[in-house]
């Protein structure tokens, strides 16, 4: 089988004052002058003094000194955990008058340093890339991905994302982040390198000369640098003054060539996803830098074969994220590959209102939506680009056939989706090392937020939300061994039943037992939900509220207290009307 690509066309910041004691030291040390307007003095006195303890001492000290300096309106304010005190100055004071009274309290050997109540900021600043105010996939409260709010805690430092595309084409943006890949296009008349599979994956380009090249309806094509474009919206370099900016940009991009000339083949693709997971492949090095991330933005028709489903089986054993783009057909998912295949996260496209973008596969197989944009509207003549501006913008080369000069371009496609939650992958991963592939699906979707449009057909979780995922893998410890993400079918009048087996858990579940549950399913008002614990009491979690409305994503919280937590607990789900079906996609416990 033959598979193609899918794509349309600093701040300053504050220390917190520290109780150091001195006793031996002469008066307050001088502090940089203040040179914005200052509205609280942070004052730490010696502990042998009386306003150390007696608020009411400090009290009076605050006011004392404020008169001497001519600021009537200084006050103490309270004591901080440190022991120091807060001075309030009676509102914002020009820097010189605040000097002025912080050389009061720097003159009495009681205190032990005087300092200007400063302010801290988030270090997840706008970068200064030249086109990032373009990328409104990144940062739009409509559609945007809520990226630079995860960026105050990870960057995807340390993390590999293994590419699986056309190669790389060089790009200085792109650069800095390059690691070793391979070339695993079998055939040299494809590969157009004059050999088959080699350490280089440079993209020789994709181009078709002529309608019907690649099999009957192919139409002649310039090359689309496709991989590249993929690259730059994972991990460009960011905050370099040019470009673009990438979602993981303190990851390494690994690129690795399965697509020439009309795609590629299965078993080119199988081997590339193994060695990039740090699987063997005959004649073939090992990998030095194995991927935890891979993106597949490629696909063709058909349901997943078994060399597809044994290959990224394979690599997720080995810890490695599978990423996948649902394809481009305006299709159900489920009769493409590998977006069909289990064990994937699944990306459907959005546009920049929020909507299922109109050429955006779906389904119920489908897990997760992320910006893909649209350079053309569905109602626009096929092949023109009327809003180029709506599209994803990243880097790429000029070159129609061969290697040109680096630029910039928009592109639309699942292919642009699919790396939004690569690189998503990659900051979880960064942020928590211990994560199971699993988990950062789990998370993903579990953090999704609502589409701001409409998405017929079904597009899984939701928009995925960087900011929320992120802080919720650095602020709740991983369910390990407490979820089950198979994918259970729900059909028409029937019950399903999804287990989970906790072991290791003294006594009984908490009173605040969290299910997290992902369903999947086009009218969920037909649906009862309930948590079933080991010795077979049930408690219901959603009972055929919702009416038409599409998908369970939620957290429920059961007091579960009087059930001993360690056996097989269940999440039971009963259809109760013909019409429409969907799947357990997901759900776990936590303790």
């Amino acid at each position: 089988m033959s598979v193609t690509l899918l794509a349309g066309s600093a701040t300053a910041t504050a220390s917190v004052a520290a109780a150091v004691e001195n006793p031996g030291a002469a008066p307050a040390a001088a502090t940089v002058a203040p040179t914005a307007p200052v509205a609280n003095l942070i004052v730490g006195y010696k502990s042998s003094a009386t306003e150390a303890s007696s608020n009411t001492a400090a009290a009076d000290d605050a006011t004392a000194k404020g008169k001497k300096a001519g600021n009537k309106k200084a006050k103490f304010d309270r004591r901080l955990g440190t022991g120091a005190a807060l001075v309030n100055l009676g509102g914002a004071t020009a820097p010189a008058d605040a000097a002025d009274v912080m050389a009061q309290f720097r003159a009495d050997p009681d205190v032990a340093y005087v300092e200007p109540d400063t302010r801290a900021y988030a270090q997840a600043v706008t970068p200064n890339d030249t086109e990032y105010a373009k990328q409104w996939d990144l940062f739009e409260s409509t559609a945007g991905m809520n990226v630079p709010g995860a960026w105050d805690k990870t960057t995807g430092s340390g993390v590999t994302v293994a590419v699986i595309d056309t190669g790389y084409v060089a790009h200085s943006d792109v650069a800095p982040n390059i690691v070793s890949g391979y070339d695993f296009i079998s055939t040299s008349s494809e590969a157009r390198d004059g050999n088959g599979r080699d350490g280089n994956p440079a993209d020789e380009g994709d181009w078709n000369a002529t309608d019907g090249e690649c099999g009957v309806g192919s139409k002649a094509s310039t090359s689309s640098w496709h991989g590249t474009h993929v690259a730059g919206t994972i991990a460009a370099a960011t905050n370099n003054s040019k470009g673009v900016a990438g979602i993981a940009y303190g990851a390494k991009i690994q690129p690795v060539r399965v697509l020439g000339k009309c795609g590629g083949a299965t078993s080119d693709i199988v081997d590339a996803i193994t060695w990039a997971s740090g699987g063997s492949v005959a004649g073939v090095p090992a990998n030095a830098t194995p991927a935890k991330v891979i993106n597949m933005s490629l696909g063709g028709p058909g349901a997943c074969g078994t060399s597809y489903q044994n290959a990224i089986n394979a690599a997720v054993a080995r810890g490695t994220t599978v990423v996948v783009a649902a394809g481009n057909s305006n299709a159900n998912a489920s009769g493409y590959s590998p977006a069909s295949c289990n064990n994937v996260i699944n990306v459907a496209s959005t546009n920049r209102a929020g909507e299922r973008s109109y050429y955006s596969n779906y389904g119920t197989i489908i897990d997760i939506a992320a910006p893909g944009g649209e350079t053309r509207r569905a109602t626009d003549t096929p092949g023109t680009v009327t809003t180029p501006e709506n599209a994803i913008l990243s880097t790429l080369n000029a070159g129609t056939t061969t290697p040109g000069a680096e630029i910039y371009k928009p592109y639309q496609g699942t292919s642009m989706a699919a790396p939004h939650i690569a690189g998503l992958a990659a900051l979880l991963k960064s942020a928590n090392t211990s994560l199971t592939p699993a988990q950062i699906e789990s998370a993903i979707k579990t953090n999704a937020r609502p589409l701001a449009g409409t998405c017929t057909g079904g597009c899984g979780a939701g928009l995925a939300d960087a900011a929320a995922t992120v802080a919720a893998v650095t602020s709740t410890p991983p369910t390990s061994g407490r979820e089950n993400t198979t994918d259970y079918a729900i059909g028409d009048n029937t019950t399903v039943e999804s287990p989970i087996t906790v072991t290791g858990v003294t006594g009984n579940a908490p009173a605040t037992l969290k299910v997290g549950v992902n369903i999947v399913h086009s009218y969920i008002g037909d649906l009862k939900v309930d948590l079933v614990a080991p010795d077979g009491s049930v408690y219901n979690l959603h009972n055929r509220s919702g009416g038409s409305t599409a998908n369970i994503n939620q957290v429920y919280t059961v007091n579960a207290s009087s059930e001993v937590a360690n056996g097989t607990w269940k999440l039971r789900v009963n259809d109760n009307a013909g019409g429409d079906t969907g799947k357990i996609d997901s759900w776990n416990l936590t303790f």
